[in-house]
């Protein structure tokens, strides 16, 4: 129930126009909603960008948004109220947008001449050919050729790829490839120069583990690889693969991972993971790049992150408590606040913001000693409001800078605490940031 309190007041704060992708941050729409759009893809048709998942809040009936930038949404509202369909993806056939998902472990189809709306279903729930399998997760991939594919996770535990008879109703039809790469799931094909690559998750449910990727020069196999797309020990970076997109811009063509970060359930609470990917035809393999917050040109596809906002080092700050100035190595400043437990705090006077009722954003540059204790978080309290980090970001804890989407007076006390039941159990804060939108862009190599 406290949770759900600090949520509801965080979301019913007014937003502005966002200027980045902070991975595992909560999101908010262009009216001041969280974003509820998971196991999607995003289409681009003309110039606008289509982004459809399912909305667990309408019990997984799949939900639209559009933009023109990947990073200010529209809701566009439900493309159909059909409910319980999982991993929504779209494709365009017979003059029509087409979207499938899984409903009862069975493809379930509907099109519109409306990309925003409008669907209707079409056909019986079908099966996967020749053997009329079922499956669980589900992908779709359109070909450099005109082809389009239905890739789907069998509930016998192999990657089928199976083409997809176009027109007005589409079908599933004949099987082109059989994978027998493992028990894998979460499917997300693309395709660069003349190889295939298939990122997969292993089957663990609501639980990140690390991604795979798989490789061929065709469709039919051989399929080979099985390398992680990021440190094994960062369960990709808490997320699960569900789409890459390919946007070919006028400078470079950029892959952009689309994760999602599941709470424990799958609900609406759940965050998402969008990072570029560096792309290796010639090793075959395909690597995250993890920034705190990044963006990229759609007319030119150049990837972009953020310089340092204003900084607020913690050893400036008030500190209560058992916490102390210590030495950081890592740190901008070589110095950082440990020690910081249950019993201390570190409350930081005169932070600015834009006063204006707006979103901004704000990192968090601290770690914890043990990252997945289940006894203990990290609290920020911004003037009389308090709020639990990691309801804010997936990356809490884990990552050294944690962006959270914050709306600021023009002076603001905030204190960062610790609520544990373990004794053990303590923080290092570096300092907080905070980002008024004059940072500077810079250009990323991939």
């Amino acid at each position: 129930m406290r949770r759900a309190f600090f949520l509801s007041a965080f979301y019913a704060l007014s937003v502005s126009a966002a200027s980045w992708i902070a991975p595992g941050a909560v999101w908010y729409d262009s009216a001041g909603a969280k974003i509820d759009a998971h196991g999607g893809m995003i289409i681009k048709p003309g110039d606008i960008y289509y982004w459809v998942g399912q909305s667990w809040d309408s019990n997984t009936s799949p939900r639209i948004y559009s933009s023109k930038d990947l990073i200010n949404w529209d809701n566009r509202g439900l493309a159909n109220s059909i409910e319980w369909l999982y991993r929504p993806k779209m494709f365009v056939s017979g003059g029509r947008y087409h979207i499938w998902g899984q409903v009862n472990r069975l493809t379930q189809g509907m099109s519109s001449t409306d990309i925003a709306g409008g669907y209707n279903l079409y056909g019986s729930p079908m099966s996967i050919p020749p053997d009329s399998y079922t499956f669980s997760d589900c992908g779709v991939f359109a070909d450099t050729d005109g082809n389009d594919y239905w890739v789907t996770s069998a509930d016998h535990n192999t990657i089928a790829i199976n083409h997809i008879n176009g027109g007005t109703t589409a079908t599933v039809g004949d099987r082109i490839a059989y994978l027998s790469l493992g028990a894998y799931e979460a499917p997300a094909m693309f395709k660069v120069g003349s190889v295939y690559f298939l990122i997969v998750s292993s089957k663990t449910g609501y639980r990140p583990d690390p991604d795979k990727v798989f490789w061929a020069t065709n469709l039919a196999g051989p399929w080979s690889g099985g390398t992680d797309i990021a440190p094994e020990s960062t369960n990709t970076y808490n997320s699960q693969s569900t789409f890459v997109l390919t946007i070919a811009g006028s400078s470079q063509t950029t892959y952009m991972f689309m994760g999602d970060a599941w709470d424990s359930q799958g609900t609406s609470a759940s965050n998402y993971m969008w990072l570029p990917l560096s792309v290796s035809t010639s090793a075959h393999t395909a690597t995250l790049q993890d920034y705190a917050y990044w963006k990229v040109n759609p007319s030119t596809g150049v990837v972009t992150t953020s310089s340092t906002g204003k900084r607020y080092e913690a050893e400036d700050a008030a500190i209560a408590g058992r916490a102390a100035v210590t030495d950081c190595e890592k740190c901008l400043t070589k110095r950082s606040v440990h020690q910081i437990d249950s019993g201390s705090n570190v409350t930081f006077a005169d932070i600015e913001g834009w006063g204006n009722g707006e979103r901004q954003w704000m990192s968090l540059h601290y770690t914890v000693n043990n990252a997945t204790a289940t006894g203990g978080d990290a609290y920020v309290h911004i003037n009389s409001e308090k709020y639990r980090v990691r309801d804010l970001n997936v990356r809490a804890g884990v990552h050294h800078t944690v962006p959270i989407s914050v709306v600021l007076k023009k002076k603001n006390v905030v204190t960062f605490s610790i609520e544990s039941d373990d004794n053990e159990f303590e923080a290092h804060l570096d300092g907080i940031e905070v980002l008024d939108g004059t940072e500077e862009e810079i250009e990323v190599q991939l």
